[in-house]
């Protein structure tokens, strides 16, 4: 079973890659991020025609999560527990019948938090620290939990290309990282240092200053597993070649293969 995320950083204006993506790659389940889209305006009928099914957590003009699956989810929930007043469609999360039990699989869109002297970084931090609690109620179940996602964390060092740069940003910031060590101490493991732990495996290149050529990249997008669904991973590739693509996102797709079968 094939298991991506990708944040396309508009479904509308990257409809065609995407399309395109899901025919060539025929994911299982593909974890939307900033689809920049209401529920009701989502194009969900060329999706749904390649085989998909949808299920969107949207909003106006930014944010959004999406689950894209090639079958129906038994449950979905939206949004991040633990802030009834967070308005953001940041987090969506179905569970789906495998064979022998079931997979749990979130969409993230972790908040960026920049400029770090507003208030939306602590807005990140505190996202985190929901996010753990969240983690924590999950991991006792005891099922294969997949969150996939943007999380707008720089891990370490060799994740992005020039350390110094983003010192001062809030997806490096020293607090950042600290966070997101915690949550993974929770007993998750992150599926692409798990595989591969060199340096330079990067996810995002900004659309300025010729990043992508002078391959100026960071890993910001992460596969966090369970043990129960680290043990089933068989395979993971972050999928580069769409970034060259014309009128790309400046995401690219991580896609992990599992040893689940659909029933």
């Amino acid at each position: 079973m094939k298991i991506a995320t990708w944040n396309i950083n508009g479904i509308k204006a990257r409809q065609d890659n995407l399309l395109a993506w899901l025919e060539a790659e025929q994911p299982d389940i593909a974890c939307l991020q900033e689809v920049k889209s209401q529920d009701e305006t989502f194009p969900r009928a060329p999706i749904e025609a390649l085989g998909y099914h949808v299920e969107t957590h949207g909003q106006k003009g930014f944010n959004g999560v999406a689950l894209l699956s090639k079958k129906a989810p038994d449950e979905v929930d939206r949004g991040l527990p633990g802030a009834d007043d967070d308005i953001q469609s940041r987090y969506i999360e179905g569970v789906f019948s495998v064979s022998g039990g079931v997979i749990r699989v979130a969409s993230i869109y972790l908040p960026n938090g920049n400029p770090v002297d507003s208030d939306k970084y602590p807005y990140k931090l505190a996202w985190i620290d929901r996010l753990k609690s969240h983690v924590s109620q999950r991991l006792a179940l005891e099922e294969p939990l997949i969150l996939a996602g943007d999380y707008n964390v720089i891990p370490r060092p060799g994740d992005c290309h020039d350390p110094a740069a983003w010192a001062e940003d809030a997806l490096f910031l020293p607090a950042t990282r600290e966070a997101f060590t915690t949550l993974l101490g929770l007993g998750l493991y992150d599926a692409v240092t798990s595989a591969d732990d060199k340096a330079g495996q990067y996810t995002f290149w900004d659309y300025q200053a010729g990043a992508w050529q002078k391959n100026n990249g960071i890993r910001i997008d992460h596969m966090l597993l369970s043990s129960e669904a680290a043990d089933r991973l068989k395979t993971i590739e972050i999928d580069k070649k769409v970034r060259g693509w014309e009128k790309p996102s400046d995401h690219v797709p991580v896609v992990a293969a599992f040893e689940f079968e659909w029933v």
